[in-house]
This record gives C-alpha cells, sequence and structure tokens, in this order.
C-alpha cells in the first residue's frame, strides 16, 4: 500500500456516482486531523434489522487519544442511526491492541467473524466487531 495509489482509489471512489458512503472531517487550526467513512454495511450480520458500517477512521497520530476519534465516532454513530440503521459494524486488525481497546471502549465486541488479506506477500487478519446503535 502506497500514500499514493490509497488517495487515488479514495477520489475514485468518492466520485463515483450514487455513492452511499459519507465522509466526516475534524479540523484543527491547521487543516485536517481525523477521518471517518461509513455507510451501509458491506457484510452480512447476523441479526434483525438494518446495519450500517465504519469503513475507515483514522486521526493524526501525535493527535490520538485527544477525543478526535470518539468525536467522529459519536457523530457517525448519530447520523447512521439517523438514517435508519439499528446496529453499526467495523473491521479491525487483530494486532491492533489500541484500536481494538479504543472500539472496545465505545461500546463495540468482536462477533467472531474473522477474514484475511493479502497486501504484498503478507497476511492481515481482521476481526469484525458490532454495536448496537
Amino acid at each position: 500500500m502506497t500514500v499514493e495509489g490509497d488517495a487515488a482509489r479514495r477520489r475514485e471512489s468518492s466520485s463515483r456516482p450514487g455513492r452511499t458512503s459519507r465522509d466526516l472531517v475534524a479540523l484543527g487550526d491547521g487543516g485536517p486531523v481525523g477521518w471517518i467513512c461509513f455507510g451501509p454495511c458491506r457484510s452480512g450480520m447476523p441479526g434483525p434489522g438494518r446495519a450500517g458500517e465504519v469503513y475507515a477512521l483514522y486521526v493524526a497520530p501525535d493527535l490520538v487519544g485527544r477525543g478526535i476519534g470518539r468525536t467522529l465516532l459519536g457523530e457517525a454513530h448519530a447520523r447512521m442511526k439517523g438514517e435508519g440503521f439499528e446496529t453499526s459494524a467495523l473491521w479491525v486488525l487483530g494486532d491492533n491492541r489500541r484500536a481494538r481497546h479504543f472500539y472496545e471502549r465505545a461500546g463495540y465486541r468482536a462477533d467472531g467473524a474473522v477474514q484475511e488479506d493479502v497486501y504484498d506477500g503478507t497476511t492481515l487478519t481482521e476481526l469484525r466487531y458490532q454495536r448496537v446503535l
């Protein structure tokens, strides 16, 4: 993965007609300091009701722990609920203990679903988390 490749994919995805995902950006004095992308759940979720999904959440590394991620996630939850979603899901790297702890504090729980993606010959294991909105 490269910054350039990721930026190109995101530009293409953001300009696609009929896009159902939403983006929120946290701004600081010098510009963007955090970003969250969410929308309808892309994979089957167990249980009744409509499911939303947090696709990505990033905060500037030097600002982690200052509430930016928590604020973005809270606003995404409110908007998903306002759009009629009853639950939210997300995928997090199994080795990313800090992110897993963050999501657990926000009410998410691992539901047992696992997926593996291979990037440049390295297998990354992701765990699905979900919570009621």
